[in-house]
């Protein structure tokens, strides 16, 4: 068998929505494998409060604040990222958010192109942007962010359900044209994530179904590592309990 680790030294992986639950327990998985981390968010600042202790580390970067919907930002992003340490071996893609609540004949133009914006949108720039240096290098691993409707609608939620099924298919089409160049991509669903603010909002639920940050991120570190080099364009659920 093969004696796989999760060590990361000298790895150089990118995590955007840093300062979000889910981006910032990714982060510090991989800050304590030991890879270099790039902190990438839509505000550094807010970044920088949310990992304030993980922010002091030599072999962490907080990058400049970036809005991952402008595609020149985006490449910029990536552009830095890569002068500063010279190649870059993971994506791992966290943003994304969560709008539902109306029946599709009450939903407006905005509230789709909304979802469609902050999650597909923003997993397709990113994916673009990173893709050409992880072919030069001949190697590389691209972990996008979805969700369980990602594979099956549900009443009141067509425009968040269609944005992480686009996601989706991204990562299988992004994973056919790249796998037999030395990339890897896959993503993974989370179901409800167990956070302080789903807690305010789903109050009756039991949060002991959830599924944890940290478990999700667990599932990155492994997707990035060695141990998940057979697998392309997955689509791992991470639904907890529930």
């Amino acid at each position: 068998m093969h004696g796989y680790t999760f060590d990361f030294r000298g790895s150089v992986v990118i995590v955007t929505g840093a300062n979000g639950n889910l981006g910032s327990a990714v982060a510090r998985a991989f800050a304590e494998a030991g890879a270099n981390v790039v902190l990438a968010g839509r505000d550094a600042a807010r970044v920088r409060l949310a990992l304030p202790d993980l922010t002091e580390s030599p072999n962490v970067w907080v990058g400049p604040s970036t809005d991952l919907n402008d595609a020149e930002a985006t490449q910029a992003l990536v552009a830095e990222s890569f002068k500063r340490y010279g190649r870059i071996d993971v994506l791992a893609d966290t943003v994304g958010g969560y709008r539902a609540g109306t029946p599709v004949h009450e939903t407006s133009p905005s509230q789709w192109d909304e979802m469609m914006a902050l999650n597909a949108r923003t997993a397709f720039l990113i994916s673009r942007a990173v893709i050409p240096t992880m072919l030069d290098q001949g190697s590389g691993r691209i972990i996008l962010t979805a969700a369980r409707n990602a594979l099956r609608g549900g009443a009141n939620a067509a425009a968040y359900a269609a944005s992480k099924a686009a996601v989706a298919r991204l990562t299988e089409s992004l994973a056919a044209e790249v796998k037999h160049r030395g990339i890897n991509v896959n993503c993974v669903l989370p179901g409800t994530i167990d956070t302080d603010r789903n807690r305010g909002v789903i109050p009756y639920a039991d949060p002991g179904h959830w599924v944890r940050p940290g478990d999700i991120a667990a599932i990155f570190v492994f997707l990035a590592s060695d141990a998940a080099t057979a697998i392309h364009g997955a689509l791992i659920p991470a639904y907890g309990l529930s």
